[in-house]
């Protein structure tokens, strides 16, 4: 029996594999899919999906071969009203820069990183259910057989075939009937390193750049005549004209065409058993703003080091109740913030094209917003320090609280992964070591800090005892 099934070979499921091989966890990766995708909505990683990928070792080449955003460029009504000048305000967060790239790359990034642990992908196994008991799972397979494992982790998509096994409600409303997708080469007069969206009343284009030579992906509302199933000609035709009418460009050759419904939806539960959600399983919402492959790694992360210590008797299942904990709050920011910029972008209203076009978009231009989207965009800021694990309202000490993400420093991002970071005295780091196997010691000032292998702050004080206390109550065995 595997320690693990991963159903779902994505961004999110990829992500958890890599951890927990890294860990040491025995993994099957289960797909319905014949092959690895060539094609994908998702275009961009943020700079916290860019810190996770190097923590496990799958980054490689991809900031060589991806593009760099430094703008967004918005145009209202034929005259440009805003320079969302991103590139610099994420630089002054302290972090990664965001990388524009396929999430075909990021995918086979992760894949080739997987086979380096040891790790493999069985695709075309189309699982039909998922049955949980108190000790184990079980994933049937759709063509006879089934898989027995001690966790099964659903990462199958808006559509999971694990959460709709598991019970687990997934409540929401669509929030624009259906948006149109196209990756094209384009004669378009536009910098490679800037997204461009134009308003116009009620339609909406957005243009953003693509790794390759006059590569661009093309975005907008479908107009209502189009249906539920439209032909790649009617698609093309339609963003071709929007594109020649705002920017004078032109469509050459369309590499891959797409529609779909954008949704906001959020799973009851996270968890039922021995069997956990992630990813778009969990959480959908509008890819305005570029959060949904973001989350989901983000989700992966955090439950790979819990799924490991859990696995290895390191501490007590309750530890996988705190992934829900932190992570379902995170999505639920992600899910309001990206549906009122959908809202605030599409106007459907007369007030709402108002209040977008003579307040929100101007408003774009001021330093102090422009640090704002970018703080909650780069997702670096998120924070567990009100969750189970985290300082929550006791009373704080100045700088960071436990539950915040630690900046990297000294190469203490080259140590995490699955290892934990103790910045201190290697006599406290020993305490750690017993309880939680691989704790490297860095050199710190001021009270110890233990690093989680998500990067985030798990304890912080000046002696031995103290560690072990958070460790009993924290990490319980």
């Amino acid at each position: 029996m595997d320690d693990v099934v991963v159903v779902g070979a994505g961004p999110t499921g990829l992500t958890l594999a890599c951890g927990l091989r890294a860990a040491g966890i025995s993994v099957r990766v289960l797909d319905k899919a014949a092959g690895p995708a060539a094609t994908s909505r998702a275009l961009g990683l943020q700079p916290r999906g860019v810190e996770v990928l190097d923590r496990i070792g799958a980054l490689g080449d991809l900031p060589k071969r991806a593009l760099p955003i430094n703008k967004v460029v918005i145009t209202v009504e034929g005259r440009e009203l805003a320079t969302l000048r991103v590139g610099p305000a994420m630089e002054r967060l302290g972090g990664r820069t965001g990388l524009i790239i396929s999430q075909a790359e990021i995918e086979a990034a992760l894949r080739d990183r997987l086979t380096q642990l040891g790790g493999s992908i069985e695709w075309g196994r189309r699982v039909s259910g998922i049955e949980v008991g108190a000790d184990r799972a079980v994933a049937r397979m759709e063509h006879g057989g089934e898989v027995d494992a001690r966790w099964v982790v659903g990462a199958d998509g808006a559509h999971s075939v694990v959460r709709k096994s598991l019970d687990v409600g997934f409540p929401g409303v669509p929030l624009v009937e259906r948006f149109l997708l196209a990756d094209v080469h384009a004669d378009l007069d536009r910098p490679n390193d800037a997204a461009c969206t134009w308003m116009r009343g009620t339609e909406l284009l957005a243009a953003f750049p693509l790794p390759g030579h006059d590569f661009w992906r093309l975005m907008a509302p479908a107009p209502p005549e189009f249906g539920d199933d439209p032909r790649e000609d009617q698609i093309v035709g339609f963003l071709g004209r929007r594109l020649g009418s705002e920017a004078g460009g032109s469509i050459r050759t369309v590499e891959w065409t797409s529609s779909f419904r954008i949704q906001r939806r959020l799973a009851d539960t996270y968890r039922r058993g021995r069997g956990v959600l992630a990813g778009d399983a969990a959480h959908v919402h509008s890819p305005l703003g570029g959060q949904g492959m973001n989350t989901g790694i983000g989700d992966a992360e955090n439950l790979a080091w819990k799924l490991a210590l859990v696995i290895t008797g390191r501490a007590d299942e309750s530890l996988i109740d705190t992934y829900e904990a932190e992570r379902r709050p995170i999505a639920e920011d992600v899910l309001e913030s990206t549906t009122g910029l959908t809202e605030i972008v599409i106007g459907e209203s007369r007030t709402a094209r108002f209040v977008r076009d003579r307040i929100a978009v101007p408003l774009l231009n001021r330093g102090w917003v422009q640090r704002l989207i970018a703080k909650k965009a780069s997702q670096l800021h998120v924070s567990y320090r009100r969750g189970p694990l985290g300082a929550g309202r006791r009373r704080r000490l100045p700088g960071l609280q436990t539950g915040d993400r630690v900046p990297n420093r000294e190469g203490l991002y080259g140590e995490l992964g699955p290892a934990w970071v103790l910045l201190g005295a290697d006599s406290i780091a020993d305490v750690a070591r017993r309880r939680l196997g691989d704790v490297v010691t860095l050199r710190g000032d001021g009270d110890a800090m233990l690093v989680r292998p998500d990067g985030h702050l798990a304890w912080r004080g000046s002696d031995e005892a103290g560690l072990k206390a958070w460790l009993d109550t924290a990490i319980t065995r």
